[in-house]
């Protein structure tokens, strides 16, 4: 009597888990807020960081995928739009000078922005060194050309180039 007691209230519980497990909604993290760390961003207030980070579009193509603004985790960094799930493409303004910058340093134009690229493991940041205030697009190598032309593009469309800044 005892073994088939046992037995029953063993079938109960498995079946109470099963039907609890089934009712669950997935708690995939690429569904909720994206937690990054803060980085120095000195003049992340800057008029220029508000006037671009308005302008930055609300979804970018990556090999053609169209990725999403993310939203970002409390406490969010100041001046930061991040897109897409997995490996997402982040946009940081209002950061110091990169120390990459230098007289020598191989820069690139894409659609009238001078981007300095730093790579990284597994990803690349682009650091737009000819405007008011830095800004860093941090790009997974998988991502393709896409999403730094469309940066670019937001970038020259409201921010006027100025000189180079070493020092």
């Amino acid at each position: 009597m005892v073994l088939v007691t046992a037995t029953a209230l063993a079938v109960a519980l498995a079946v109470a888990v099963a039907v609890f497990a089934l009712t669950q909604r997935s708690s995939d993290p690429a569904d909720g807020p994206l937690p990054l760390v803060a980085v120095p961003a000195p003049a992340s207030g800057a008029p220029g960081c508000t006037t671009l980070l308005a302008a930055v579009p609300t979804e970018l193509t990556s090999n053609g995928t169209a990725l999403k603004v993310r939203t970002l985790a409390d406490p969010a960094p100041p001046a930061t739009v991040a897109w897409g799930t997995g490996d997402p493409l982040v946009l940081r303004c209002g950061l110091d000078r990169p120390p990459e910058l230098t007289p020598t340093a191989a820069l690139r134009l894409v659609n009238k922005v001078q981007w300095l690229q730093v790579p990284g493991e597994g990803s690349s940041t682009w650091y737009v060194v000819d405007r008011e205030v830095y800004a860093a697009l941090t790009v997974p190598d998988s991502a393709g050309t896409g999403p730094l032309q469309q940066i670019s593009d937001a970038v020259a469309a409201k921010l006027p180039a100025k000189p180079l800044r070493f020092s």
